[in-house]
């Protein structure tokens, strides 16, 4: 007796990419726009000194546990804390690209999600940014910490008064640890290793490190945990493919064949 087959079932397409000229120009469109949007916020020096002195307030009321704990950490050694200097200045922007453009190359339905998200949270990162200017910890003498970049090396930031690249006072939220999350969330939903729920350890890391050199306050990674919330459960990732899901099936195609023959004969 012949074995009766079904017409096999038409693959669904994969999601189109967006034009990459597009992408480009809206990527850069967003940075230029983050860029004028940081320097709106200068020059509020004395706010954003008295807006420390709240969230300085606010961590000891909730009993939070001082940011000098971890900086103390990062101290024990010149290595160390250089390190963490070098990670604060150079992986926030290239880590946060290489992650779009992977998900632009291998998962295009997730690369449009994902920038989404990361777009409505860095727009509003920059609303809070201007209406609540806030000075690092690095700033504020209560805190007791030093400026870690400036003492040990590399520093992406110059004094307050004459940078003109870069707005210091927009601590809350922290864009570093919120991209990061970011980044992670990401990639654990747009694949299926079993291992990379390992990708969390980039936005510990970073928080370990934004905290421990001095540029952040525990509060701010929280702002930025916050904001990327609401913003995933507003913006909803994309559903998981019957062309993604059909990988792992085709992988055990050979194996059921003979099983299916077997059955067969």
């Amino acid at each position: 007796m012949n074995a009766r087959t079904e017409p096999a079932e038409a693959e669904p397409a994969t999601p189109a990419r967006p034009p990459i000229v597009r992408e480009l120009l809206l990527v850069a469109g967003l940075f230029l726009v983050y860029k004028f949007g940081r320097q709106l916020a200068t020059g509020h020096t004395g706010e954003a000194f008295r807006n420390a002195d709240r969230v300085w307030d606010v961590e000891r009321w909730l009993h939070i546990p001082g940011e000098g704990a971890v900086q103390s950490l990062l101290l024990h050694g010149d290595t160390l804390v250089r390190v963490a200097n070098t990670y604060y200045a150079t992986v926030h922007f290239p880590a946060t690209a290489a992650f779009l453009i992977w998900l632009f190359l291998r998962r295009p339905e997730h690369y449009v999600w994902a920038r989404r998200v990361l777009a409505a949270v860095t727009a509003a990162a920059l609303v809070l940014h201007l209406l609540f200017p806030l000075a690092p910890p690095r700033m504020l003498t209560a805190a007791g910490m030093i400026d870690t970049a400036q003492a040990y090396g590399p520093s992406v930031y110059g004094p307050p008064q004459t940078d003109h690249l870069s707005n210091q006072f927009a601590a809350m939220p922290s864009l570093h640890f919120g991209w990061a999350l970011m980044v992670a969330i990401g990639l654990i939903v747009a694949t299926r290793s079993r291992l990379r729920w390992l990708w969390l350890l980039h936005p510990l890391l970073t928080l370990l490190v934004i905290v421990g050199t001095a540029n952040h306050y525990w509060l701010d990674a929280l702002g930025a945990a916050a904001l990327l919330g609401i913003a995933l459960a507003v913006i909803h990732a994309p559903l998981r493919t019957a062309t993604t899901a059909g990988r792992s099936t085709r992988q055990l195609a050979p194996a059921e064949e003979q099983v299916l023959v077997g059955a067969a004969r």
